[in-house]
This record gives structure tokens, sequence and C-alpha cells, in this order.
């Protein structure tokens, strides 16, 4: 879908820069709305900016154009991590970049490409995922991007590559990010750049370890990563915290598992996140072989009780 051209200046000056208040409304309501909620209301604002791209002209188109760009990423990430609609996730972040094209914004083409990069890493189509992610160094280089931004960029491959099995390359990605983010940068991190930190670097590190056998490190790594999350961060705690069970399966703890599941499950009735979920049901997966004990039978009772099960089965 091509992005529509001006047909008439009929807009005031101020338009571009209206549209984005609410925009950045949005990027502070995603991390407390319930995604289900949010969305619509997102996606409802894009067709907003898309019409008023036809009645907007110069520096008020750019504006605008930019801010459409962020919040078709912010649809897209709502789709692909709260929702689970990879499909619906893809066409959004190429509509985005199309926005951001029209903006001229570099930075923002290489978050949306990075944020692309996800959906076939977690499909484990590496080698799209590595084309994608190639693409977003090259606009981040063309936007002089901070060195948090090119962090982050190793951090998603460094995920993608653990999912698809390759956890020592996924490895060898955080170690380079850790160095990045040492020698640090001159450059300006935009203030839509919300959704990475050092501590977030370390629970894409605790996970990698996790998945590579290194339980000790990866416990280590994760209850630091845990410590350093904001108070807004709540679907990140949900993520760690299984992860953090998933340790304790591994070392043969069920019951600390379950007591982490239990601290993630808490987690998720504040803040739902599709992503936090699928993470405890792998950790229950693996708890099988103690089907029978109390613990797993009284995460079980919270895992299946109605609400819960309810919410599942509406996304």
């Amino acid at each position: 879908m091509l992005l529509p051209q001006a047909t008439a200046s009929v807009q005031p000056p101020t338009i571009g820069a209206d549209f984005t208040t609410i925009t950045v409304a949005h990027r502070r309501l995603y991390w407390s709305v319930k995604p289900a909620q949010l969305h619509p209301t997102v996606v409802e604002h894009t067709r907003l900016g898309l019409h008023l791209l036809t009645e907007t002209n110069g520096v008020a188109r750019r504006l605008l154009a930019s801010a459409l760009a962020e919040s078709l990423l912010l649809a897209g990430r709502i789709e692909f991590f709260d929702l689970r609609k990879p499909e619906e996730a893809d066409a959004s972040f190429a509509r985005a970049l199309q926005a951001a094209g029209e903006a001229d914004d570099a930075l923002l083409g290489a978050a949306i490409l990075s944020h692309a990069a996800f959906i076939p890493g977690w499909a484990q189509r590496r080698t799209e995922a590595a084309e994608r992610l190639r693409a977003a160094r090259t606009y981040a280089r063309r936007g002089n991007a901070s060195a948090d931004f090119l962090a982050w960029i190793e951090a998603v491959e460094a995920e993608c590559d653990t999912i698809c099995g390759r956890p020592s390359d996924a490895l060898r990605a955080i170690s380079h990010a850790e160095e990045i983010l040492a020698a640090s940068s001159d450059h300006h991190v935009p203030e839509w750049f919300t959704w990475f930190s050092p501590a977030r670097l370390a629970a894409f590190k605790g996970n990698t370890q996790l998945r590579a056998g290194r339980y000790a490190q990866a416990r280590d790594t994760l209850i630091s990563a845990l410590a350093g999350m904001l108070d807004g961060e709540g679907k990140q705690r949900t993520v760690i915290m299984a992860d953090l069970a998933a340790v304790e399966v591994a070392q043969d703890k069920p019951e600390d598992a379950c007591l982490r599941l239990h601290e993630a499950l808490d987690q998720l009735a504040t803040t739902w996140y599709a992503t936090g979920m699928e993470r405890i049901r792998e950790v229950r997966h693996t708890l099988q072989p103690w089907a029978d004990t109390d613990s797993v039978r009284e995460v079980d009772d919270r895992l299946y009780s109605w609400r819960t099960t309810l919410s599942a089965l509406q996304r």
C-alpha cells in the first residue's frame, strides 16, 4: 500500500505536532494499558494519520509522517509481542517503513526493520531475519545511531540466533553489544526509543545462557536483570521470572521453579503479555515429570483459572 499524496493543503501548520502529541501519549500508555484495549485506538490513530497525509504538505507533512511511522510501529509491536499475530505485525511494519521513508527518518527506519526481524527470527527463518538486520544496521549508520541503539540491534540478532538454535552466535552478538555500550557515543537517543536498557540486554543474555545450558550464569544474569527493571517494565519482568523458573527446572528444583512461576503469574495478572504467557507455558511443559506434586498443581490451578483460560482463548 502506497502512502497517499497530498491533494490539498487544508490542514494548519500545527497538524503534525498535534498528531504527534497523541502518538506520544500512546507510547506511554503501552506500558500500562491492556494491549487488547490499546490496539484498536492505535490503529484508528494510524488511519487518521493516513487520511491527514492527503491534506498536509511541507514540514507539517514530514512531522506527521514521522509520528505515523511510530504509531504503525507501536501497532506492529502490540500485534507481535502482545497479541501474537505475526502476519498483521509484518504488514504494520511494512506500512511503518513507508511512513518513515516519507519522513526521511533513518533511525526510525532502523527501529522498524529491527522489529521486523523478530518475525522471521521467531519462525526460525534465520537468513530472512539476518537480511532485515543488515538493512537495519545500514539505516542506523545513516541516522548516526547511539550506542544504546546499536547495542539493541545486536540484542535482536542474539534473540533470533537463540531461537534458531545458535546460542554460541547469540552470545557473541551479546558480547559485542556489551562492548558497544561500554564504548558509548555522543549521538543522541531518540525519545521514542523506550524499549531497551542495560537491564534489558541482561535479560536477553540470561535467556541465551539458559538455552546454552549455562544455568548458574543464567540465574545470576537474570537476577541482575530483574533488579535493574524499572517500575513500569512489568511485561519484561514476567519474561525474566519465567526464564528464572526455567533455570530451576533445568537444575531439578521444581518447587523453586513453581515459586518463580507464581511471581510471573502475579505480574501477568497486572500487565498482560502474550510473550510472557508463552514463556510460562513452556516452563510448565518441562514440569510435567512433577505434575502430581502439590506445587505444580497449584501452578495449574492459577494457569487454568477461569480468568486466565478465558483470556488466553480470547487472544
